[in-house]
């Protein structure tokens, strides 16, 4: 009896625009730049991409279901994926995680930002001793086992937990996979039995929820705006718009701040930045600060609410375009909200306002503010904007979304 054939390897061909892309870094390729595919696949199966003189172009994982149809992990020369070569990939992205660029007193960061890492459709989040691994392409589910375990080899965490993002929890669930599991060292996924952790960020303790909290279990990508507030607000009445869990709370109020204000429309996230307030009553600011909560929609207390004002309002809405079809209305948005935040500001204090919305670009969004400043008639000093956290890096245009900028008032 003859040995089954083997399975040709998937080889595809791009557009020339796409190969000029491809060539320049970016690590996306759309259905629509694919023009010769030499059979069907599955998700998570390597591609190979060969341009216009069947010269090897790049490779990647190939995803059927999804319009980013590659997902580029190489390009450049032909090279081999096998153990030693993810594990280099691992260990060059976990060093760049240093002292010096994530901060002091801080064991809550992220490990791999997805393609800005080499990781495509990955993200990998420590929370002290536990381990947070998002997946946001079925690409990686063949590979979980895999790359579990190295994980485990090379970092040693107490607890890994997977956490999927909702286009791929039907087809992950499927193959045996379940949001919020923990990852043994074999690959196989465990009822998890840590729902909560807490880890440290510039001193300060926090509450992550890895199992069901929002991304990981906590806004990581703030704490360098987090930082910044804190230096602003020393003596001040201080605003939290959409203060989730009260990160920005808990720095002013180190900071100095007399009193710090929670605003946010969901309960358990209040709930969430009590207990985070309860874990730093040790440090003097904090203790002496005055702790208000208020539950309810920030866009609508902020503009019809209580005639009250403050020395510093944060204004970080989560994202209000989710797709390009909602660009326009959420630029507009962010103009409104800004304009209600202004109109808060008490003279000589400060508004931050961020934006979350990778569709929105940076320009929009920073024109959008200024525009509601402008309108306002007040006289206003434009501080600084920031982007992206060194462990947070874009290395493409879609990468980029988040965004703030902070504007004095007189």
């Amino acid at each position: 009896m003859s040995a089954p054939a083997a399975v040709p390897r998937l080889r595809l061909r791009v557009t020339a625009t796409a190969e000029t892309i491809i060539r320049g870094g970016h690590p996306w390729v759309y259905s629509a730049s694919l023009r010769e595919q030499n059979r069907n696949a599955v998700a998570g199966e390597l591609a190979v991409i060969y341009d216009r003189q069947d010269k090897f172009l790049a490779l990647g994982f190939f995803d059927p279901d999804s319009p980013i149809r590659v997902r580029i992990l190489h390009a450049g020369k032909p090279v081999t994926l096998d153990t030693a070569w993810w594990r280099a990939r691992l260990t060059t992205a976990v060093a760049k995680r240093t002292p010096e660029t994530i901060g002091p007193d801080t064991d809550g960061y992220r490990l791999i930002n997805g393609e800005s890492d080499g990781w495509p459709g990955l993200v990998l989040d420590r929370y002290a001793g536990t381990l947070v691994l998002k997946l946001y392409s079925a690409a990686w589910l063949p590979r979980l086992g895999e790359i579990s375990t190295l994980i485990r080899e090379a970092l040693s965490p107490e607890h890994l937990i997977l956490r999927l993002s909702r286009n791929i929890q039907d087809l992950a669930r499927e193959q045996g996979w379940v949001d919020g599991c923990e990852i043994t060292v074999a690959g196989r996924p465990d009822q998890a039995t840590v729902p909560t952790v807490i880890f440290r960020e510039s001193g300060l303790s926090f509450e992550a929820e890895v199992v069901q909290g929002q991304k990981t279990g906590f806004f990581l990508d703030q704490r360098d705006n987090r930082r910044l507030v804190e230096t602003l607000t020393q003596g001040g009445d201080v605003l939290n718009a959409f203060s989730f869990s009260g990160g920005f709370s808990l720095y002013a109020a180190r900071g100095g701040a007399k009193s710090v204000t929670d605003l946010d429309i969901s309960l358990h996230a209040l709930e969430s930045a009590k207990r985070n307030f309860a874990l730093n009553q040790s440090v003097p600011g904090i203790a002496a600060a005055t702790h208000e909560q208020i539950q309810g929609d920030a866009f609508q207390w902020l503009a019809t609410g209580p005639e009250r004002s403050f020395d510093c309002i944060v204004l970080d809405p989560p994202s209000l375009a989710k797709r390009e079809t909602e660009r326009a209305s959420a630029i507009q948005a962010y103009a409104r909200l800004a304009a209600s935040g202004v109109g808060r500001v008490r003279p000589g204090g400060v508004l931050l306002a961020a934006s979350c919305s990778a569709h929105v670009s940076a320009e929009e969004f920073f024109g959008a503010v200024r525009s509601a400043a402008r309108s306002s008639g007040r006289r206003f000093t434009e501080l600084r904007t920031t982007g992206h956290a060194p462990d947070h890096p874009a290395t493409f245009p879609e990468a980029n979304y988040l965004k703030a900028i902070y504007l004095r008032f007189g």
